[in-house]
């Protein structure tokens, strides 16, 4: 059985609850819309076992979903990451798994939350209006920030890291509730881009750049 994130119970509980009553105390075919809901929240909030093959080289997907956009930044707008850098942003439909992974080994050196509107997340502007959720992780080698950002239908950024915390690569550090997209900004003089616009991503496999070696 494909394990369920905490986050998930409630929903799943509350479907179970009123298909319960429903069934039993109205009809049963009243029923059935608790239950096709609450088999949704059990699908939604799963969270498959993956082995995460380390490589401190690469730079991993954070998320399943599929890329949306592969930009050139003359610096970073959160002002972590120095110089030149390029931006993924991973877009996921409400089917994805939304169980997020830390890219790289490296500490959380700068956490923000920002309270802004719910735009549909793949409107150009929804990374610097939505909510959203910013960490800045910090290795040996280099600096990436990764931002998850809510949409029409995201309404709640679950985060279980704090500053200073260690991740280790593919490490799950949070989660977005019902569709939504992440960015990952990365140092350009430091890293090869290996996606491209369209491309399916899947969190803690697919790698999203590769650090040049020096």
């Amino acid at each position: 059985m494909v394990p369920i994130v905490r986050e998930g119970y409630p929903f799943i509980g509350t479907c179970f609850l009123l298909a319960v009553l429903f069934g039993f105390g109205l009809h049963p075919y009243a029923a059935a819309v608790p239950a096709v809901l609450m088999l949704y929240f059990l699908y939604f909030f799963r969270n498959p076992s993956r082995q995460i093959l380390r490589d401190e080289t690469a730079i991993l997907s954070p998320a399943d979903g599929t890329v949306q956009e592969v930009a050139e930044l003359a610096h970073d707008p959160d002002e972590f990451v120095a110089g030149p850098c390029r931006k993924v942003v991973i877009f996921m439909s409400v089917f994805n798994v939304h169980v997020n992974r830390s890219p790289i080994d490296g500490e959380i050196k700068l956490q923000k939350y920002f309270c802004g509107r719910f735009r549909p997340a793949y409107k150009d502007e929804v990374g610097f209006e939505n909510e959203h959720h910013l960490i800045g992780i910090e290795s040996s080698r280099l600096r990436i920030t990764v931002k998850q950002i809510a949409g029409i239908l995201a309404r709640r950024i679950v985060s279980w890291v704090t500053l200073d915390d260690a991740l280790r690569q593919g490490e799950l550090y949070g989660m977005i509730r019902f569709g939504s997209c992440l960015e990952v900004v990365m140092p350009a003089e430091d890293v090869d881009v290996l996606v491209k616009p369209g491309q399916k991503v899947t969190g803690g496999k697919t790698i999203l750049g590769r650090i040049r070696r020096k």
